[in-house]
């Protein structure tokens, strides 16, 4: 199939091609958005349900969820690696390879998931290592286990969701991860609190709602993956795929700098936990909620950040760098509106987000101390989401790994020990640090991006201009 790389299109005024991408991204981000939405529905849930059982609980929830996010998160990056490889087939029509593809990035996501599950299972046994309040330990411990069991449907089913995704097709998962947030939500309020005879479990039930809602997720949407009608072009290959070799080495090679990058990222706000940990039980839960409370406006970034990838991913399998271009710019800018968005929320409404999680007055005092680093914090995560993304969107994913290890362990380590512990900011200083760590990603992913050399990674070789 011979595809043009300037298309009739791309000749029509800027302004106007603009309003065009806007249209197609809206198309492909809100549902992303709207599952992402979901999920900050259950992560509020979570802690406003875990801070309403005590304390005590809020903060070990805190202090795990920060060492298991550094594990999922990878995961999610390995996933995401898929995207750009299925998006380059599909716009070529290429049905039956996009199945293969499928399935040996499945094959690859199992196998690391299997490799995190038993290195986080090591970890279990250092939990008292980490310098937290020992009173947090016994809660941390029960609740670390079951999020544990489910690292690897969590994995099968982002690499389902990330092929959909390349497929244009953001609503399959969408549903299944809005099902999976509702039965969250019902799990947490029967095991947290003992409803309806179930067992008052508190933190514990907390984690075993949550891997019920994970199992759940990863059987419903393989399921249409093997019977639906959507899916049917690409179930020969999924399931009659023949040799593999090369395709999940093709999986691997595209994967894990993007899974490496969004590990290092997180292990930054994991380190920041631990040194909130240092300071004391509330500036923990602090850290905590505001956390769950920046979510609103990073989740909504990443919405808009997985279609400019799509569309990046599409453009590149008909060699079209103008398009590609165009799709980061125009994802900036509404990112750019989201982000002024979620400020003026975050600002005008501080007290009353913070106090929907806690009614600990201590808590809420620590936790507005953060807003002021936290409003500075979306714009620069809004544009670092976008390049990163759109980088992603091109299968060239080896600069990831330099930026990722330049901005958030060379700058950002250093900067956050700094601030918090050097000039005595304590949990404030961390989320200032983050705001240092940010700037560096977002203007080294804009200068990479600028450098890139859009190409279909199947029919030519791809590289950075120099």
């Amino acid at each position: 199939m011979n595809q043009t790389a300037n298309p009739p299109e791309l000749k029509a005024p800027v302004s106007r091609r603009l309003r065009d991408e806007y249209s197609a991204l809206l198309r492909l981000g809100y549902p992303v958005l709207l599952t992402q939405l979901g999920i900050i529905v259950m992560s509020f849930s979570d802690t406003m349900m875990v801070g309403a059982y005590g304390v005590t609980e809020l903060a070990a929830s805190a202090f795990v969820n920060s060492v298991m996010l550094i594990p999922l998160v990878m995961l999610s990056g390995l996933a995401a690696g898929l995207t750009p490889l299925i998006g380059a087939l599909f716009s070529q029509g290429n049905h039956r390879e996009s199945g293969r593809m499928t399935r040996a990035g499945l094959q690859v996501n199992l196998l690391v998931a299997a490799i995190f599950t038993a290195v986080m299972g090591l970890l279990y046994f250092f939990l008292d290592r980490f310098g937290q309040p020992a009173e947090i330990l016994p809660a941390a411990r029960a609740y670390y286990l079951t999020l544990l069991t489910a690292f690897i449907p969590q994995a099968l089913f982002n690499a389902f969701t990330q092929t959909c995704n390349g497929m244009t097709d953001t609503r399959t998962p969408m549903w299944f991860i809005l099902g999976a947030v509702g039965l969250n939500i019902i799990g947490n309020w029967l095991l947290i609190f003992g409803h309806c005879g179930f067992p008052r479990l508190g933190l514990t039930g907390a984690g075993i709602a949550t891997a019920i809602a994970r199992y759940a997720g990863f059987i419903g949407i393989a399921i249409v993956f093997l019977f639906s009608r959507r899916f049917a072009p690409q179930r020969e290959g999924l399931m009659h795929p023949g040799r593999l070799a090369r395709e999940r080495m093709k999986v691997w090679i595209t994967s894990y700098p993007v899974m490496i990058q969004t590990g290092i990222e997180c292990a930054l706000w994991s380190v920041g936990a631990v040194v909130c940990g240092w300071f004391g039980k509330v500036q923990l839960a602090a850290y905590q909620v505001v956390n769950t409370i920046g979510q609103l406006g990073f989740m909504t970034y990443m919405s808009f950040g997985v279609a400019v990838s799509v569309r990046v991913a599409n453009f590149t399998g008909l060699n079209d760098e103008a398009g590609a271009r165009l799709s980061a710019r125009a994802g900036f800018h509404l990112n750019c509106m989201l982000a002024t968005i979620a400020s003026l929320i975050m600002a005008g409404f501080a007290h009353q987000l913070i106090g929907i999680f806690t009614p600990d007055d201590e808590v809420i005092a620590a936790g507005q101390l953060f807003i002021v680093p936290l409003v500075l914090y979306q714009y620069l995560d809004a544009t670092q989401l976008t390049y990163i993304n759109a980088i992603r969107g091109t299968s060239q994913s080896q600069p990831l790994l330099w930026i990722a290890i330049g901005a958030y362990v060379v700058i950002g380590i250093p900067t956050l020990l700094l601030f918090a512990v050097g000039l005595d900011g304590e949990s404030v200083g961390v989320y200032y640090s983050f705001n240092v760590a940010l700037l560096a990603a977002a203007v080294a992913a804009w200068l990479v991006f600028r450098r890139i050399r859009i190409g279909n990674p199947y029919s030519a070789n791809v590289q950075i201009t120099k």
